[in-house]
């Protein structure tokens, strides 16, 4: 596998992370979708997922979705539909949730104001707290006032997902199907650090952060969605890692891409060993991996932190679903990063 160039729009058309869709696409199931997955540097708290999908068939009303973790469990979660934000002056938004570029494929600004409702993590896990958009909500759960804005420059060139029609040709028909699933269309995602502030039960906090974010414009249809896991993390010495894999086929075949950033080159990769979604508990799952590359194996420790858990999650086939955080170790060096997994209930086993 030889070295990616350095191209931190990946490949895609450099203005291209700036344009936001105009207006309502004429595909019903074309989407626009921003998100950030944001951890404190040391780990005080972590927002395992700050997204909106914009939809062509409910595009005056997008949905997102916030989750907030912290160390001792709590949780703070918000899912729902808000009015649109106008998208000619560079905004993808709506309601309390803003996503603005700064500069293509370098720099954007994350804001939100908004309500969340609060809970615990072994609440979550249990089914006791459930809050989607479109769903009814228990209206017993506490609400409360949550705010941040955050401006993030991007730390790692763009690993991509171009799948626009033309780069389809020649894949086959299980190819055409994990494509489908990782979105016809494009998609970007970076490493970056970033710096902002937190309001939360009154008090304002400026932060330091490290995390991973996404745009993309794609139609994705999920009915073969079988599960995944993706990792990704930025380290105090600017190596950085990614990938995302699906669960392998009875042929044996299986979506499985990612890369390793290190003194200043993209190497593309793949993941050797998977930690699939098997243990439901709040924190401390082995989540450590490989990458093969060119330079190798690639092994880097994890072990889970701050997360969130989705039982029976709609949006993802009614499978339990986890955004959260990670403690990852790679040769001493120690960070926080993503995960998320997605498994079929039946292989999950609830450890609380």
């Amino acid at each position: 596998m030889k070295a990616m160039p350095q191209d931190w729009a990946g490949g895609l058309e450099p203005e291209l992370d700036g344009q936001i869709l105009p207006g309502r696409p004429e595909d019903p199931e074309m989407r626009e979708s921003a998100s950030i997955w944001l951890f404190e540097e040391n780990g005080a708290f972590a927002f395992p997922r700050i997204g909106l999908e914009a939809q062509g068939a409910v595009w005056d009303r997008h949905r997102y979705d916030g989750n907030f973790a912290f160390p001792d469990g709590r949780i703070l979660r918000l899912s729902k539909r808000a009015p649109t934000l106008p998208s000619d002056t560079g905004v993808l938004g709506a309601g309390g949730l803003r996503f603005e570029c700064l500069e293509p494929f370098r720099k954007w600004r994350v804001r939100l104001d908004d309500e969340a409702y609060d809970s615990r993590v072994e609440e979550q896990i249990a089914g006791r707290f459930r809050v989607f958009a479109d769903s009814e909500v228990d209206p017993a759960l506490r609400k409360v006032p949550v705010k941040f804005e955050v401006e993030i420059e991007m730390a790692t060139p763009g690993w991509t997902q171009d799948l626009r029609p033309d780069k389809l040709v020649g894949m086959t028909e299980a190819e055409r199907t994990d494509a489908g699933l990782m979105g016809f269309g494009w998609r970007v995602e970076h490493t970056y650090r970033g710096e902002g502030e937190f309001t939360v039960d009154g008090e304002t906090r400026s932060f330091r952060a490290v995390g991973n974010r996404i745009h993309r414009q794609s139609v994705r249809p999920m009915g073969a969605f079988r599960g995944h896991c993706w990792q990704a993390a930025v380290f105090p010495d600017g190596r950085a890692f990614g990938y995302c894999a699906y669960p392998p086929r009875e042929d044996g075949s299986t979506y499985n891409e990612g890369y390793i950033y290190q003194d200043g080159r993209m190497y593309a990769a793949r993941a050797t060993k998977v930690p699939f979604l098997r243990n439901v508990m709040p924190r401390g799952d082995d989540v450590s991996l490989e990458l093969e590359s060119e330079l190798g194996i690639t092994r880097i420790e994890g072990v889970t932190t701050l997360g969130t858990f989705h039982v029976g999650n709609p949006g993802v086939n009614g499978m339990t679903n986890n955004q959260g955080g990670a403690r990852y170790t790679w040769d001493g060096q120690s960070t926080y990063g993503m995960i998320e997994r997605s498994s079929p209930a039946e292989l999950c086993k609830i450890v609380v």
